[in-house]
């Protein structure tokens, strides 16, 4: 991996201002984001993704590379879930292991966002397709661990009303939680826009690019802030549970890349993927698995993939995910 990648992903404002929230917990600063902004910041950055990832999609069209990248990513969040779980099954009951592996099988927008920068730093362009395949990434997860909790978990273990799991409500927290209702809402009203509108697209671009790159920084001022009061989650989770969340999302990775490779992605197309594939959903997930898994325990899926591999993918895994693509992908060189 090129130190050069390393250096200038650290240097950048939003993972400089990640820093800055953890040091302020490490040290002990009353610093805090008042609650209704975080979310505020988060539903606007899905906006942002997703409409201007419309806008592009309504360019490049579904042909070429966007429908096998997509089923591509789709198969990965059913997989990832599958594999996962029998590796924490060799520490965990089948009901942690099954909501830690659907926090594995999903992804992290934010993380997601961050490699945009990441790309935009470096001159590297990429296809707004790629917002489509984040988009549908989030559900199938859900639905496997959820799956897996049925299939996996002993009878007399489950809850009463386990047998009759109410199905609609697991649908509706799969495909209408907020996330993923604006971010799929979001691309398209873009394509829409794009298509029929174009001239007010203009109008929209003062939102959804100027303001982008502060509103990330301040989010993910609040995401350090939130990852440190994690660290003592994490010292009770074990270091079973912090080796997977170090070593799962390098293995997607690798998996990822290796699937870029042979759909020929470009390099800044390949890192999204690569990304989307390593990453582990805090948010969406973990509210689903709260719902309708109450036996596991949340501390254990929430502090591995917030505490450990969200700033281990923000700080380290995106240039070192780059470093693979450039090594994996003939168009890179």
């Amino acid at each position: 991996m090129e130190t050069s990648l390393v250096l200038q992903n650290l240097l950048t404002p939003p993972v400089l201002f990640f820093f800055l929230g953890v040091i302020a917990v490490l040290v002990g600063s009353d610093l805090e984001i008042p609650a209704p902004l975080p979310k505020l910041f988060s539903l606007y950055l899905l906006l942002a993704i997703g409409f201007k990832g419309g806008l592009e999609l309504a360019h490049s069209g579904l042909g070429g590379q966007v429908l096998p990248t997509i089923a591509a990513a789709v198969a990965m969040s059913l997989a990832v879930p599958l594999y996962s779980f029998l590796a924490l099954k060799l520490k965990f009951d089948s009901f942690n292991a099954a909501a830690i592996a659907a926090t594995y099988g999903s992804i992290s927008a934010v993380t997601f966002i961050t490699a945009q920068s990441f790309l935009e730093t470096q001159k590297i362009t990429y296809d707004g397709f790629m917002v489509a395949a984040l988009a549908l990434m989030e559900s199938p997860a859900i639905i496997v661990g959820l799956l897996l909790v049925k299939l996996a978990a002993p009878q007399q273990q489950q809850r009463p009303d386990a047998k009759g799991m109410r199905w609609g409500s697991v649908l509706n927290e799969a495909f209408l939680n907020s996330s993923v209702f604006l971010l799929v809402g979001s691309l398209v009203i873009g394509v829409l826009v794009s298509a029929y509108s174009p001239a007010s697209a203009e109008k929209m671009l003062p939102f959804t690019d100027k303001l982008f790159y502060g509103a990330l920084s301040f989010f993910l001022l609040d995401m350090g802030i939130v990852a440190a009061q994690r660290l003592s989650d994490l010292r009770r989770a074990g270091t079973f549970l912090i080796t997977f969340s170090v070593l799962m999302p390098l293995f997607n990775a690798v998996v990822g890349a290796l699937i870029a490779r042979g759909l020929q992605l470009s390099p800044g197309n390949g890192l999204l993927f690569v990304v989307l594939c390593a990453s582990a959903s805090y948010i969406a997930v973990p509210a689903a698995m709260r719902m309708t898994v109450p036996e596991a325990n949340p501390s254990l899926y929430i502090s591995s993939a917030l505490g450990v591999t969200f700033p281990f993918n923000i700080i380290v895994g995106i240039p070192l995910y780059m470093a693979l693509v450039n090594k994996l992908l003939p168009a890179a060189g």
